[in-house]
């Protein structure tokens, strides 16, 4: 799992944060940024959007995920969080299948008043399945 200099943490934190502003959340006033970092060094964000249609919503990580596999940089090294609860929330269950796709990295949550957590896809989705549970299931 790759290694993030604070100083990779911070510039996560400000873009998830600056993109949380962009959220369209008009059902549940949840708005949510994220912030991922391809090994390019180039940073992706997104931000929820919800739906009147619920199940039609999508979520800030998925959605900085589609950004960055847009720009070609599937190669993830970090993702940042950012919401407005105390402690920070944590991504959901189905953005957690998504993100372990891209495999084991780590993950800043955070909030506006300067709480951080520092984990990782693998602590968040343990047991996982993955791209190689796929070719385990073929042999």
């Amino acid at each position: 799992m790759p290694d993030l200099s604070q100083q990779t943490i911070d510039r996560l934190v400000d873009a998830a944060s600056e993109v949380r502003g962009r959220a369209h959340a008009p059902y549940s006033s949840f708005t949510v940024g994220a912030a991922i970092i391809d090994a390019g060094g180039r940073v992706h964000v997104g931000c929820n959007v919800e739906n009147a249609s619920y199940g039609l919503s999508v979520c800030a990580e998925r959605h900085a995920v589609a950004a960055a596999v847009s720009a070609g940089g599937e190669c993830i090294e970090g993702l940042a969080v950012v919401t407005d609860t105390s402690p920070p929330a944590s991504p959901c269950g189905a953005c957690r299948q998504v993100l372990v796709e891209f495999g084991d990295f780590p993950v800043i949550l955070a909030n506006p008043e300067g709480e951080r957590i520092v984990t990782s896809v693998g602590s968040l989705l343990p047991d996982a399945f993955t791209p190689e549970s796929l070719v385990k299931g073929q042999e």
